[in-house]
């Protein structure tokens, strides 16, 4: 550090002079390194703002595609009721590049045939004899990208009506 002009001309003792340099000095480290870690806590925030925006703007672009694809799987319901009348390999090959392409956008179809019945994946619309809760039919196949449900499975559900006849009701 420089020493100051007046220095000489008041005659400041040396270790006067010595002891201010140190406080001083002492006084900018910590400057230094309050600013230091004022400037690391602001670029942390600012990568996990980066990484919040990019993880928001993926999320809108899913859901962007999760609506397109919903319309989409009216058309993909058509081609299969199509495929299963006409047995064209036309439409064969049409079904299969367009099962291939939801598969590769993450799309999956819910398997509903004889499994529980689940009010989140499952929209039943009929119940039928059978075994409390099953799914007894599957009636419009349903969607989902991940665990977000694009279209519950249409369903038919089973109810035990021979016990309820047993009783009375």
């Amino acid at each position: 550090m420089k020493k100051p002009e007046n220095t000489e001309k008041e005659n400041i003792n040396p270790k006067e002079y010595e002891e201010c340099c140190e406080d001083k000095t002492k006084e900018m480290e910590s400057k230094i390194f309050e600013l230091e870690n004022n400037w690391k806590r602001a670029l942390a925030d600012y990568k996990n703002l980066e990484k919040r925006v990019a993880e928001e703007k993926q999320e809108f672009a899913k859901y962007f595609l999760a609506g397109f694809i919903r319309e989409l799987l009216a058309v993909l319901d058509n081609l299969e009721k199509a495929q299963e009348h006409t047995k064209d390999e036309g439409v064969n090959l049409v079904v299969k590049d367009f099962r291939e392409i939801l598969k590769k956008e993450g799309v999956e179809e819910i398997i509903a045939q004889d499994t529980n019945f689940d009010p989140l994946m499952h929209d039943a619309v009929e119940v039928g004899d059978g075994t409390d809760g099953k799914i007894l039919k599957v009636l419009e196949k349903g969607y989902k990208i991940g665990e977000r449900i694009l279209r519950p499975a249409k369903v038919v559900v089973g109810k035990s009506f021979a016990a309820a006849e047993s009783v009375g009701i």
